[in-house]
């Protein structure tokens, strides 16, 4: 753009994208803020769901031949965001971030007439925003053939492969449960010291106990909003991280904040039946093996570097 161009101001093109951007962005705040799904999206999603718009799908060549195969039928991409400030809790906001994207992704595969949504990934950027986090969702939302579309469509990590055997094994993914824990630890207080500084080997048993602490109210969260879920989990994903940082009372003293987080897959299985079919439960979220992909990544957010490891 020369100079005269820029002294005539912007072209009617211009101006028209920025009326339509501004139009989005109203159309999504609003949305937002009456807990629906935008009606651009809507458009977008019921377009797929009656075949006058292209169909889309996160699953590979392979997974969506098998999907076929088993009557499933892929409808269109699905995802949610929501960016959540911790407020007091960075335990509360994790599990909250999560539910409420959990939820938006349910409203777009309810909009798209869908019974399931497969091979959902967590997603995260590293923007470091105060005390606030990103928690994004992507998957395919499907129908199975014969059966109406779903007013609580099954979200499930697993891949499309993984979900077909599942369903053949009566084992019914029926959605994503986690459970997060954050806690410090403030060295130098009374019984608090981490023996970081005995030259011998020695036990911090105020590490042992930060962790085992911090991990199993992390799995008490987990266990508690699996339950309402289903009957059993599926290979849950463990993370854990520590950070080191200064006393804001006392520069010369360090204090540690350790969090963990589990993630699963919940299941329905017929009790009492035993799964004799040979299944061997995938990885979920994780970079594990598959069928599909023995030497790649396939379900990797925690560690995510191109999109932000959570």
């Amino acid at each position: 753009m020369g100079l005269f161009d820029f002294l005539k101001g912007p072209s009617p093109e211009q101006l028209a994208r920025r009326a339509e951007a501004e139009r989005r962005r109203a159309d999504i705040l609003n949305a937002l803020a009456q807990g629906v799904v935008p009606n651009g999206v809507r458009t977008r999603l019921e377009g797929a769901r009656n075949r006058t718009l292209p169909w889309t799908a996160t699953l590979t060549p392979a997974e969506l031949l098998i999907a076929r195969s088993h009557g499933l039928k892929p409808i269109a991409a699905v995802a949610a965001s929501c960016w959540l400030h911790y407020g007091w809790s960075w335990t509360e906001g994790h599990a909250e971030g999560w539910g409420m994207a959990l939820r938006r992704l349910r409203d777009e595969a309810i909009a798209a007439g869908a019974n399931a949504v497969l091979d959902v990934k967590m997603r995260t950027i590293p923007l470091r925003i105060d005390t606030s986090m990103d928690y994004t969702l992507i998957g395919t939302a499907v129908y199975v053939e014969g059966l109406p579309p779903s007013k609580e469509p099954i979200v499930a990590t697993v891949p499309a492969l993984e979900f077909v055997r599942l369903l053949e094994a009566d084992v019914v993914p029926t959605g994503i449960a986690i459970g997060a824990h954050y806690e410090w630890l403030m060295p130098g207080t009374w019984g608090s010291d981490p023996n970081m500084r005995w030259m011998g080997n020695i036990e911090s048993r105020q590490f042992s106990d930060l962790w085992n602490t911090v991990r199993d109210r992390a799995h008490q969260q987990l266990r508690v909003h699996a339950r309402s879920q289903g009957n059993g989990v599926l290979a849950h994903l463990n993370f854990s991280q520590m950070f080191e940082d200064e006393d804001p009372n006392n520069r010369e003293r360090k204090r540690y904040l350790a969090r963990h987080i589990v993630v699963a897959t919940t299941v329905d299985a017929k009790r009492g039946v035993p799964l004799s079919h040979g299944i061997t439960p995938v990885v979920d979220i994780h970079a594990g093996a598959t069928p599909l992909k023995p030497a790649g990544r396939h379900h990797e957010s925690y560690s995510n570097e191109s999109e932000g490891a959570i």
